[in-house]
């Protein structure tokens, strides 16, 4: 890929570039020709400009760093007040996996209070080859520029080629801070990852509206940073311990903060859709709001949670925290009966790990059905409530 240079001292404004240009990219503003983002670098403009003043530069080819130098794969494993987030085990699970193919080391990074060094032998259990742990009273809440400055000791002493993080609220901060320090790439919200044998990973994610799926390299520098989506792996298996703990030096320099933590407030978090093993969805097929206590009643002889697609959140009938899809939350339960639901692309990515997909709708061409175990044609007003009675009955 190269790039386009203007030389205003030749340009004549005849505007033929303007009139060649097949995608509209040059325009004439100001008394100067102007690039905009629709450019594809065709070089039309180049070849029928009568003044030569547009002229086209290859880039030069990049350095690339010694990758031999960087090695291993480091999981950030984040914590709760109930302990280790389950999205670690996922990404130990997976990264283990990867490690595998090009025979690197498996290493963690906990960073905490002093409950760090506990859940650091627990982990040892899940195939890691060395844990880092960076205990201190004053990492007891996360800090975005003092967890950032304590990954990045862990980084430069590690060398990692492949740097893990959860995509949550935490981790979504955290990670693009880390890829700007080390000047590198970041691919965000991944749902897919591989390895090639040169160590470069391949970052797969939905893009253009789910409507395909992103095969992104960072082929230049190192470490290789992600942040990986909640319930879309698989959780490492529990095996024989093995490995070891280094504990490291937690320096007043790395604990210097913009921020102050003034006080804290435990808030009663109410289980998430993603922890749910029943969901019930409702999608455009529920004429009013009131009708989601169809789905309400469903679910709750079920035992377990309603959720609804981004349109209903937009109407405001439920909230963002309930929705499933890729603007929403990635889910994975054990059963999910979509209730009039279409079945959109970028809905199905948020569920369609789920281990039964039991699909509820009037038409039998919707696409929910390419992804459904079990599908029923008809109207959800109807089956919805003798699925409920039937349930009840079958508890009785």
């Amino acid at each position: 890929m190269g790039v386009l240079n203007f030389h205003r001292e030749r340009c004549t404004l005849c505007g033929q570039c303007v009139e060649q240009c097949p995608f509209g990219a040059l325009e004439l503003k100001d008394g100067r020709v102007e690039l905009n983002a629709s450019c594809k670098m065709c070089r039309l403009c180049v070849k029928n400009c009568p003044a030569e003043a547009i002229t086209y530069v290859e880039e030069e080819e990049k350095e690339s760093v010694d990758k031999d130098k960087w090695r291993g794969i480091l999981v950030f494993a984040e914590q709760e007040a109930s302990g280790i987030h389950p999205v670690a085990l996922e990404l130990i699970g997976k990264a283990r996996e990867l490690a595998g193919k090009i025979n690197y080391p498996l290493y963690v990074i906990l960073i905490g209070s002093e409950k760090a060094t506990e859940q650091a032998e627990e982990l040892l259990y899940y195939g890691i080859d060395r844990v880092h742990v960076y205990a201190h009273k004053e990492l007891a809440h996360f800090r975005g520029d003092v967890y950032t400055a304590v990954m990045e000791d862990c980084i430069r002493k590690v060398r990692p080629s492949v740097v893990l993080v959860g995509a949550t609220s935490l981790g979504r901060s955290l990670a693009p801070a880390c890829a700007t320090r080390f000047r590198t790439g970041l691919t965000a919200d991944c749902t897919m990852l591989d390895i090639k044998e040169n160590t470069d990973l391949v970052q797969i994610r939905p893009a253009f509206g789910g409507n395909i799926m992103a095969q992104i390299v960072t082929t230049h520098t190192r470490p290789q940073f992600a942040t990986v989506r909640y319930k879309v792996m698989d959780v490492a298996k529990r095996q024989e311990r093995f490995g070891e703990i280094i504990y490291e030096t937690v320096t007043q320099e790395m604990l210097k903060s913009g921020m102050e933590v003034i006080g804290t407030e435990t808030v009663n978090q109410e289980k998430g859709i993603e922890e749910e093993e029943i969901l019930v969805v409702g999608g455009r097929g529920l004429k009013k709001q009131e009708d989601l206590k169809l789905l309400e009643e469903l679910a709750k002889a079920l035992g377990g949670q309603v959720a609804t697609t981004r349109p209903l959140v937009e109407k405001g009938w439920n909230d963002v925290t309930r929705q499933i899809g890729l603007s929403g939350r990635t889910v994975k339960p054990k059963l999910i009966i979509t209730c009039g639901v279409s079945g959109a692309v970028q809905f199905a990515a948020g569920m369609d790990n789920s281990q039964c997909i039991v699909a509820i709708n009037t038409d039998p061409e919707a696409g929910i059905f390419k992804v459904a175990n079990y599908g029923i044609v008809g109207d959800l007003y109807e089956i919805v409530p003798k699925l409920t009675q039937a349930v009840r009955e079958r508890k009785q």
